[in-house]
Order: C-alpha cells, then structure tokens, then sequence
C-alpha cells in the first residue's frame, strides 16, 4: 500500500527529505555553522515561551489575514528566499505556486535555480533578493531585470560573513554537472532512485548555476562562481543600503537585522520592512535565536518599519508567538525546503497548510478572533528570555 503524500508536521517533511534525497543534497540543506549553536537555539528558543490560554469565550472565526509591503496575504508566512533549490526539477516555481494558492508571497533569491521571469508568472506577489555582490552597474542591471518581471519587492540580505566549516561536516557540492560528476556522485545518488527518476522525467538535471545573475546577453555563472564575486565584493555601508534602496525605488526590506542600534540606521535609511533574521543559522555562531531578538528591535521601530521574523519557524505555535512579540509576519526556509523535497509544489502547500492550522488553534485557545490581537500578555516569557543587542550602543532610544 502507497504510503499517503500527506504529512502532520514539519518534522514529518524533513525525515522523508532525508530518506528521499542523497545525502550530498540533503546535507546541503540543513542549517547551521561551526557548532550549530544558534541553529539549535534558533529551534529551541520557542519552547520557552509558555501559552497562556483561556477556557470559554473563544470565537467561532478566526482572521489570519494581513499585509507585508503593501501586498495582501492569507496568512502571516512568506516564502523566505533560499538557493538553487536543486531538491527538486521545478524548484523555486514549484515554491512559487504554492505560495500563489495558498494566498502569499514567494521570496526569490538571487542566487536561485530558475530565472525571476518564471517565477513572477507562477506568483505575482513575488519579492526578489539581492547580495550586495558585483559592481554598482552589475546590480542596477539586476534590478532592472527583477522590475521588469514584475517583482514587486526587493530584500536585501547584506549580513553574511562568509563563515565556513560544521563541526558534522559539509556535504560536497560539486562546481558543475558533467559526466565526470555523475560518475563521482552516482554510487550517492543511485541509492535515492525516485529523486533521480523525478529529475529524469523533467528531462533536465540540476546545473547548479544562478541564471539571476548572468549578465545581459551572457551565460549565468555557477553557484560557486557566483559566491567568488561576492566574496570579493568590498562589504556594504549604510551608505550603500541608501543607495539600493533609492535605485530600487519601491519596497524594500533589509534582511538580516539583529541589533536595535542596526533597527534604528535602518529607519534612518529609509527602508520599508526588516527582517530579524541570522541567515538560518548558517552565519556567525552563537548569534542568538531570532525570536529572542525580535521583541527588543520590534519595540524599537516596529511603529515606523514593518518587522519581520525569520528563523526556527517550524509550528503555528511559533508564528503565533512571533506575532505576538511585534513580528508582522515570519519568513520561512528550512520548513518548505523539507515539504518540496518530500513532496513537490504539494508538499510545499501541506507545509503553509499545517502552519495555517497551528496558527489557527493558539489565536482560539488564546480567545480572540484576529492575529492582529496577539501580545505578549498571551504567553508567559521567562525573564532570561529576550536577548535585547546594540540597544545601549550608539542607539537613539
């Protein structure tokens, strides 16, 4: 008997990803540096806020509804952008429609399998992101590509810190698809025959390049080429998030915030949105948990910026949570990258649809009838919790 596509949890999704994928891909995917001291605190952190809920007078329905930059959703989950989605053929337009249907944004990153063109068609509500890699010329080519696609948002990821090296081990990732590649990986991949019978029906397999960033008229580089130009790439200034911002010339997110001090020049900088986010956990270890981080930078400007979370969602119980600690929203990556794998543009849509309904019971245990009224007097927040960074330091409050 076929085992049934549906799964009940995130946790679910990641152990067929793990069973479904070759180890090189799977291993690509799962988060963390160095010691995997935040991604373990970024997980972790959630279970340490107490739900408070009532026993009567709960409401029949329940709002899930927002906004993020001016655009409507369904319910407070976009898509956070991650790179060359090679667990599956369809890739970021496979996450794209599953976000369309289920009534929210797709994050595209500029480092991603599929050109921003094929996404937009698949979700219109589409946000494209950008490294602060290349020239100046370079990335207002970019972003013009991006805008003439239809994307209607640009975040800026600009926190990277190039740190390397996992305590487990990283997987190898090789430079291209070739035969001589095939052949090296193929006693990793034959073990996993239903990836690679997805792939051979799609009649493609993975090239590993990022056609985002191709030059116009050029082939798009490798992912590693890719990465080399950033490397490279003189490190960004506030004056710098200025000036995207202004060449962008529309909404505009910084991602990657952690700092009060950092909320407050992002303000200054004129930006629209912030998320607090510390890359997954793939960035400098021992950064805290986002959600320990939120409160503290969404006091701070959540009045004049929206504040978005990004990082360790895996439950409804965790965007309720974030919403109720000054969040708009949440980004998610891990959690649809596990659903894609298990389960193609479906799986991604099992994972929005098992957020929506753990979202759904905490706003009814809790008693009220929008996500709007969540607070921090739903929860019990233990008096170590919070992680308040830079909010002594050159700050303005």
């Amino acid at each position: 008997m076929a085992r049934n596509p549906w799964f009940e949890t995130v946790a679910e999704a990641q152990r067929r990803a793990k069973k479904r994928l070759p180890s090189s891909v799977y291993g690509a995917l799962v988060a963390g540096s160095e010691r995997g001291v935040t991604i373990d605190d970024n997980l972790a952190a959630f279970s340490e806020l107490a739900f408070a809920p009532h026993v009567a007078g709960h409401h029949v329905e329940r709002d899930l509804s927002t906004s993020v930059l001016g655009i409507p959703i369904s319910l407070p989950v976009v898509i956070s952008p991650t790179g060359v989605q090679a667990v599956h053929p369809e890739g970021e337009v496979a996450v794209a429609r599953a976000a369309a249907t289920r009534g929210t944004i797709m994050g595209l990153s500029s480092f991603a399998s599929k050109p921003v063109e094929e996404v937009t068609a698949a979700n219109p509500n589409t946000l494209f992101q950008m490294y602060w890699t290349g020239t100046r010329e370079a990335m207002i080519q970019r972003m013009d590509r991006a805008r003439a696609a239809g994307a209607k948002g640009l975040i800026a990821t600009l926190d990277w810190s190039f740190s390397n090296g996992r305590d487990w081990g990283s997987p190898s990732i090789p430079e291209k698809m070739n035969l001589k590649t095939m052949i090296t990986f193929a006693p990793n991949v034959l073990p996993h025959p239903k990836w690679l019978w997805t792939f051979a029906k799609s009649g493609h397999i993975p090239d590993l390049t990022a056609p985002n960033l191709a030059p116009p008229g050029g082939e798009a580089p490798t992912f590693f080429g890719a990465y080399g130009e950033w490397m490279q790439t003189p490190p960004p200034t506030w004056d710098d998030v200025e000036w995207l911002r202004k060449e962008w010339g529309g909404p505009f997110m910084l991602k990657g915030v952690t700092r009060v001090d950092d909320a407050l020049r992002a303000v200054d900088a004129g930006v629209d949105a912030i998320s607090v986010s510390n890359h997954g956990g793939n960035n400098l270890d021992s950064t805290p948990a986002t959600i320990r981080m939120l409160g503290p930078v969404a006091d701070a400007v959540g009045e004049q910026v929206e504040v978005l979370l990004d990082g360790g969602i895996r439950r409804g119980s965790d965007v309720a949570k974030a919403l109720a600690l000054g969040a708009r929203a949440v980004m998610i990556g891990r959690a649809y990258l596990w659903g894609l794998a298990a389960n193609g543009q479906a799986g991604v849509e099992n994972v929005f649809d098992i957020l929506r309904g753990g979202l759904d019971s905490a706003v009814l245990g809790l008693g009220h009838s929008s996500i709007h009224e969540l607070s921090p007097a739903d929860f019990y927040i233990p008096p170590t919790f919070t992680r308040a960074l830079g909010a002594h330091h050159g700050s303005r409050i």
